[in-house]
């Protein structure tokens, strides 16, 4: 499979278009949309469709964040669909149950019972259509696509299918003792094996728990049958998970953040997700480039100095990260404005050296002035006839997440996001009852500074890679005026956790990029090779990523908003990676 070179042209309507990473889920989208359903109608019946088309990468045992943009008002809502921890599971407890009363690893394993939060995605649909939804549809309608791709049965696609390859082993491995549960996800020629792309999967526990939400809305699934199932299963295993942490779930609805820069605002999701990194980010390079330190404009597109410029302010945005990414509940109230205060920012951006990279021995976030108070997951974007637009992301965390499924019930796998709590007792981000951890999963929007209009909608799927994405799109589209399907096409550069430093962990925050002393800069394999060794050059360690391999970079989607200058139609334009499967899909 080779992601090189990409064909697509960008994809225009006037009354709407549906992007995600599934051509199937897409177009139930639209059908929502074609019955007189809004944006966030239309988002919750391709989440669904995507959790039948890409189970490696989401799921009803998964979590979610949305952006929606009101086209009247010109507001931006936000919406935090994650679950927390267990409320009986504490450090206390693992050090009991594992006999140790001194040393704990400093995170918890992917594959642990433990890593298993209150799947929180379920409940924000069905909250998020009850309070934005446009009152047109009904919700069995909206579930109806994907109750019939489970039980009529899909032709997987080529990435899905390659994504549920790569995990099936550990899949096997986790549901040893009952490996039929398995057939939901496999071909049905052959159960026992992972499908391959065009192979025919049917999977009718799920369309039950469809069926049930359909009928029960959220106590079809945090109640009864399916409660059970997830908690037997829990508990079987060890773990903590009780049948009241899913009755007492409650999705939040927040208030999103933003940072102004080159005449847009950049909008993102506050902690617990990590929107918080792309700002710091983009605070940085805005002070950088106003102080004279550098001159953004006169830099060109994936060049050394450009790439060396994002790789650092990500850094250092990374370490804040790490501090204060976190349950809010966990944070002082006021930290936010404060840490996108310009004054803080100025003071993060004398960190950045045009000759060299952080010395990660003497780097650690910031602290700042407590009198400042200013103001493996699916992505998709739906914009609707009525100028209102959804950036949605739905996630089960790694590959099937935890790769646990609920044996009384089968279809699905519980997700492993705990597994971004630390250990380490007094980090803002450690383990503790009934708490939210760091999310990696961030939708974005930019709006028109002045008069608030929506821009762009978009999104970057893929764990870490979500904040570099964002600031690598932000850029594109407003710096380098590239179209949608130009900025994904791009190239792009992710920062991880290096590897060979594992045993360095600093066990602060999640497993991010600066977690070990040394940050792994992984590249793909079209940029120019001079930028690469010129990175290499400045100290950076590079690794780059061909073939399959590039999911790494993630998928993203971008509808973009204008009108005609002439008259006030709306005019939607719109992009798809071309590292997935899917497609932007107009309305007409």
């Amino acid at each position: 499979m080779s992601f090189n070179c990409s064909r697509r042209s960008v994809v225009h309507s006037t009354k709407g278009i549906v992007a995600c990473s599934q051509p199937l889920a897409a177009s139930a989208g639209i059908k929502i949309l074609e019955l007189g359903g809004n944006s966030i109608d239309a988002s919750i019946a391709v989440a669904a469709c995507l959790c039948v088309l890409e189970p490696a990468s989401t799921g009803v045992g998964g979590d979610c964040f949305l952006l929606h943009y009101d086209g009247e008002t010109h507001k931006i809502s936000g919406m935090n669909g994650t679950g927390r921890s267990p409320s009986a599971l504490s450090i206390e407890f693992l050090r009991k149950q594992l006999g140790n009363e001194e040393d704990l690893p400093l995170r918890l394993s992917a594959n642990s019972v433990h890593s298993v939060t209150v799947p929180g995605g379920v409940a924000g649909w069905i909250d998020a259509f009850e309070t934005l939804g446009s009152g047109k549809v009904t919700l069995a309608q909206v579930l109806d696509a994907a109750i019939s791709l489970c039980e009529d049965g899909h032709p997987i696609s080529e990435i899905s299918a390659s994504l549920s390859q790569q995990c099936w082993k550990r899949l096997q491995k986790q549901n040893s003792k009952q490996v039929d549960l398995l057939q939901c996800f496999a071909s049905v020629e052959d159960s026992q094996v992972a499908p391959k792309e065009g192979d025919l999967v049917v999977n009718r526990p799920l369309g039950s728990v469809f069926r049930l939400l359909a009928e029960k809305g959220k106590k079809g699934f945090y109640e009864g049958e399916v409660a059970r199932a997830i908690v037997d299963e829990v508990q079987s295993r060890g773990g903590a998970l009780s049948l009241d942490d899913l009755a007492q779930h409650q999705t939040t609805f927040v208030e999103p953040i933003n940072l102004e820069f080159l005449g847009h605002k950049m909008w993102e999701i506050p902690p617990n997700s990590q929107g918080l990194v792309v700002l710091i980010a983009l605070g940085i390079i805005r002070e950088l480039d106003e102080d004279g330190k550098i001159c953004l404009r006169d830099l060109k597109q994936n060049s050394t100095e450009y790439l060396h410029l994002l790789i650092e302010c990500l850094k250092i945005a990374f370490y804040d990260a790490d501090e204060y990414v976190s349950d809010p509940q966990y944070q002082q109230a006021d930290i936010l404005p404060r840490l996108l205060s310009k004054s803080y920012l100025k003071s993060r951006a004398r960190f950045f050296r045009k000759d060299g990279i952080i010395d990660s021995s003497k780097m650690k976030h910031g602290v700042p002035d407590a009198t400042l108070n200013q103001a493996d997951t699916v992505y998709f974007t739906v914009s609707d006839p009525q100028g209102n637009a959804t950036s949605f992301i739905n996630s089960v965390y790694m590959g099937f997440g935890s790769a646990i499924i609920p044996a009384k019930f089968g279809g699905f796998c519980l997700q492993n996001r705990g597994a971004n709590f630390n250990l380490t007792p007094g980090s803002k981000n450690s383990l503790e009852p009934n708490k939210r951890p760091y999310h990696t999963i961030i939708p974005a929007m930019i709006t028109d500074a002045v008069s608030g209009e929506l821009v762009y909608s978009l999104g970057n799927m893929g764990g870490f890679m979500q904040p570099t994405g964002h600031l690598q799109h932000f850029l594109n589209l407003i710096l380098f005026k590239l179209s949608p399907q130009e900025s994904l096409d791009a190239p792009r550069i992710c920062l991880s956790p290096h590897p060979k430093y594992a045993d360095k962990d600093r066990g602060l925050g999640s497993d991010g990029p600066v977690s070990t002393p040394v940050t792994l800069v992984s590249i793909e394999e079209d940029m120019p090779s001079d930028v690469i060794e010129g990175l290499r050059a400045l100290g950076h360690d590079v690794e780059v990523i061909s073939g399959s391999g590039r999911s790494l970079f993630g998928r993203g989607q971008i509808i973009k908003k204008s009108s005609s200058e002439k008259s006030s139609t709306l005019l939607y334009s719109a992009g798809s990676d071309k590292r997935g499967d899917g497609c932007a899909i107009p309305m007409i």
